[in-house]
């Protein structure tokens, strides 16, 4: 079955060009991006604490608005 490519047409065209030649990975020209250790590290840290302290700023009104909008999004679709 084959896939289906979205984009528009050069975008297609780009990546079949891509993966004919065998560069669908990464160009050859691009270096591996190298990633500062104690910048992960704070990320990580981040985005461990974040849901919990913002659950812990927001007051029980706007929580429950916003739960109620996440559910309509999600059901929305169907």
């Amino acid at each position: 079955m084959p896939r289906k490519r979205r984009g528009d047409f050069s975008q297609i065209a780009f990546q079949i060009v891509r993966e004919s030649t065998g560069q669908a990975a990464k160009l050859q020209d691009e270096p591996e991006p190298v990633k500062n250790p104690a910048a992960v590290a704070l990320g990580r840290l981040g985005g461990l604490k974040g849901g919990k302290a913002r659950a812990a700023t927001l007051s029980a009104r706007k929580r429950s608005q916003l739960a109620a909008k996440a559910a309509k999004s999600r059901w929305g679709k169907r």
